[in-house]
């Protein structure tokens, strides 16, 4: 009987195996287990240490991811600790002097992961103390940039006693008591507190030295001042059966520490230093000085070998960088190096703008001489191919004017396609603009199949010697044609613009919505702002006395939203100043995009302070995502995906 029982399984199996698929296993699950603490010396949360070693025993061999990063030790150390792993252990040398009677904490934030998949260990930080008492309680909250609310990874926040404030140079002089630093979402937790009132302030160390020291250095600081506290809570856990399904939610105790909702707000201050970058003079005919820092002065040209009134300024609008043409043809031919006294501001030792004077000699990569040789040698090339041309016709050819004798103006028109009603079109010329012969200028709107001539304007941009600004009453759904003949536009090197004729359609109202926003806010003054989903700006509007901003000739899709309270009335975003305390000017993010359809009226209603700012900025347009789960569980995500197919096409059959 034995034996028939096992000839008919091994039937069964052979006819199984030959009705299955042919295909290779799926190897199980990948390891999703993070390492697992089994001991440490000293153990963690012991007192009375004196020992500036620790080691750190796990149940798999451990790696550290970017240790120097991530991981940091509180209370600062000046002398950098020295963390590695090792096998199955994490080793940390202190080096610093230990203090007495301090609770000190080594955060690893993330940097632990398992050798085989590379799984993160997660927030884990272990602590021990000095004195008889440990401390526990900890401080939280969100780092964000406090220009566009993008959530800041990687800056060290920290403690100051309650005592102190931003008016007694703490910052530049005192280290932290504590430090920790954000993650990828700007998340910091402070451990290892001591029961008190603290204030809170981060910065970019830049240098490694724990202080505001240099003006690159982002910071934040707030005037609050924090008391430690903690009290019994429960939060809901998700027990997952496997990648894909959950068994159920757990209710599980802790402990609550407070604060846990400190926003900082982090900005660079204005005032870079200012030096004299570079100076570029590629042609003969213009040279360029390049600064690191805005001005609010162009910088003076005293000739030494020629006249200064020679030259013609064509300054940025910040005066950062600066370009000086030579508009003389004589100095051109004469004068292959320019030897001057330049004076500029400059940044001195103290952080002040001062004046300051450099003699320079500046020669062209290309001389004149070398560019006309050039310009000859291909009008001569050009009148030996017409005589080639002729000789080869046996007759005279209509006469052509030769296109390399005359050096034309290069210049355009944007924008090149069609015109938006609330649009102006812009001419663009190569070089500064000496003078416009109105007289060559010719503006026609077109009605029906004739062309008809409109009412215009052609004027110079205030902040560009080389842009000049084309305004009419634009009709929408209407064609225009802007003709320029010849010689319409000369540049202060004489060139003169070529014959050139420019129509565009301006597009029609139906192409376009409106959005109308109702700002709920105390403050006065909101700037609104339309984005892409770049989070560039695309449209502003100054909301008016009852809170409105309107936005007409929209083209459809998809907008975001964002305003920020001008406090000083200039219609910019302005940062702050750590030495005065001065906060840069608020801003504010609205949660949801903006769909927009051709002849829509959106219209939105807006409370800039009923959500919290660290939840406003929405995720499609944040740059700084959180920090990435290991690929491991999408693996097994994906597996099990996979697994649930093959159970359903099996069903099928």
């Amino acid at each position: 009987m034995g034996k028939k029982h096992f000839l008919l399984g091994l039937l069964v199996l052979f006819l199984t195996g030959a009705c299955a698929s042919i295909g290779s296993p799926d190897g199980g699950r990948f390891d999703e287990t993070p390492p697992r603490v089994l001991s440490s010396m000293p153990k963690d949360g012991a007192v009375n240490v004196s020992a500036k070693k620790v080691q750190i025993l796990f149940d798999e061999y451990v790696k550290l991811e970017k240790a120097n990063e991530k991981v940091i030790v509180s209370p600062p150390q000046i002398e950098t600790p020295n963390v590695r792993a090792e096998g199955k252990r994490v080793k940390v040398d202190l080096y610093d002097t230990l203090r007495p009677n301090t609770t000190y904490t080594i955060d690893f934030s993330d940097a632990i992961e398992d050798n085989n998949e590379g799984n993160p260990m997660g927030q884990y930080t272990y602590s021990f103390s000095t004195g008889s008492v440990i401390d526990t309680m900890e401080v939280s909250g969100y780092v964000l940039a406090a220009d566009n609310l993008e959530p800041i990874k990687g800056i060290m926040v920290g403690l100051y006693p309650a005592d102190s404030t931003w008016a007694d140079t703490l910052f530049r002089t005192r280290p932290f008591l504590r430090v920790s630093r954000t993650n990828g979402e700007g998340k910091f937790t402070i451990k290892g507190v001591k029961d008190g009132q603290y204030r809170v302030l981060a910065l970019e160390d830049k240098d490694g030295d724990y202080l505001f020291s240099q003006k690159n250095e982002r910071v934040a600081f707030d005037t609050v001042i924090y008391s430690t506290g903690k009290y019994p809570d429960v939060r809901m856990d998700t027990v997952w059966r496997d990648s894909v399904w959950y068994d159920s939610i757990r209710v599980v105790p802790y402990t609550h520490y407070t604060p846990d909702d400190v926003v900082l707000l982090a900005f660079l201050e204005d005032g870079q230093e200012r030096h004299l970058l570079k100076s570029v003079y590629a042609d003969p005919f213009s040279f360029t000085f390049y600064f690191t820092a805005p001005s609010d002065s162009t910088p003076v040209i005293k000739g030494l070998n020629f006249d200064e009134s020679s030259l013609v300024t064509d300054a940025s609008v910040h005066n950062d960088t600066v370009t000086y043409w030579v508009k003389d043809t004589a100095l051109l031919a004469r004068q292959g190096t320019l030897s001057f006294i330049l004076t500029y501001q400059e940044t001195d030792t103290l952080g002040q703008l001062v004046e300051r004077m450099d003699t320079l000699d500046l020669s062209p990569k290309t001389t004149y001489a070398k560019i006309q040789a050039e310009r000859n040698k291909t009008i001569e090339a050009w009148e030996k191919d017409r005589e080639r041309r002729e000789k080869k016709a046996k007759k005279p050819l209509p006469h052509e004017e030769n296109p390399y004798r005359r050096v034309w103006l290069e210049g355009g028109f944007k924008p090149s396609g069609g015109l938006d009603p609330n649009q102006n079109m812009r001419y663009l010329a190569k070089e500064p603009v000496l003078s416009v012969d109105s007289t060559k200028l010719h503006f026609y709107l077109q009605k029906d199949t004739n062309w008809l001539p409109a009412p215009y304007l052609f004027l110079p941009d205030e902040n560009s010697s080389k842009t000049y600004t084309l305004y009419a009453e634009w009709e929408p759904g209407c064609k225009y044609r802007f003709v320029m003949d010849t010689a319409a536009v000369v540049s202060v090197l004489g060139h003169e613009s070529k014959y050139s004729k420019q129509e565009f359609r301006v597009r029609a109202n139906d192409e376009f919505g409106s959005i109308f926003i109702h700002v709920i806010s105390p403050d006065t003054g909101v700037v609104v702002q339309l984005l892409d989903r770049s989070d560039k700006v695309v449209a502003k509007e100054r909301a008016d006395k009852d809170g409105n901003a309107d936005f007409f000739y929209m083209k459809p899709g998809e907008y975001f939203m964002r305003c920020f309270v001008d406090a000083n009335g200039n219609g910019l975003w302005d940062t702050g100043e750590y030495a005065t305390g001065r906060q840069p000017e608020k801003v504010y993010y609205f949660g949801k995009p903006l769909p927009l359809k051709a002849q829509w009226d959106l219209r939105q209603d807006w409370d800039i302070r009923a959500v919290a700012l660290e939840k406003q900025k929405p995720k499609a347009i944040t740059k700084q995502k959180p920090d990435q789960q290991k690929k491991v569980k999408s693996r097994n995500a994906e597996r099990d995906r996979e697994r649930q197919k093959g159970k359903g096409s099996s069903s099928q059959r």
